[in-house]
């Protein structure tokens, strides 16, 4: 193992100047790219920054993130602080099933729907932060709202609800 080492660096002590340069700065644009592709994934150190669109629920608005791939739906709202008034997140799934959600590094407590593909809430549930308790549709669905605690509650929004939005008139 020594003599492999010995040889790497006689290696990289025989390339011309501008080699060794070039090479470090690849490796260190590497770095940097993976680096800026963690934080956009919402590690720790950042949230994850996807597109946003309006939806309606009565006459209130929300901003919502939109969530599609698996590794976002993983992501969610991991490691926020804190959530706009009116901002969620919708995750939107391929197909509908059963979908159950919990908040594992998850720091601000959340309200979740499970919405229908018209736009019916086919139930509500809260969340409490970083805990692994299930909370699940009752019905397949293909999307998820989740906003901040109490948001439905507070605004006389239960299930049977219809919310708007391009996702839900779009939806077959």
């Amino acid at each position: 193992m020594n003599e492999m080492v010995f040889q790497e660096r006689d290696h990289w002590a025989a390339m011309k100047p501008a080699v060794r340069q070039l090479v470090t700065g690849l490796l260190l644009t590497a770095l940097s790219v993976g680096t800026a592709q963690l934080h956009a994934q919402g590690t720790p150190e950042g949230p994850q920054h996807l597109p946003t669109i309006m939806l309606g629920a009565s006459f209130h608005n929300i901003k919502a993130e939109v969530a599609t791939t698996p590794q976002q739906h993983e992501i969610g709202l991991m490691h926020r602080t804190s959530m706009g008034a009116n901002d969620g997140m919708l995750f939107i799934f391929e197909r509908a099933g059963q979908q159950c959600f919990w908040m594992k590094n998850t720091l601000i407590p959340l309200s979740v729907a499970f919405v229908a593909d018209d736009g019916n809430i086919v139930n509500l549930d809260e969340m409490k932060p970083q805990t692994l308790t299930p909370h699940c549709s009752t019905k397949p669905v293909r999307f998820v709202l989740e906003m901040n605690t109490g948001w439905f509650s507070k605004r006389g929004l239960k299930a049977g609800l219809k919310l708007t939005g391009e996702p839900f008139s779009a939806a077959h």
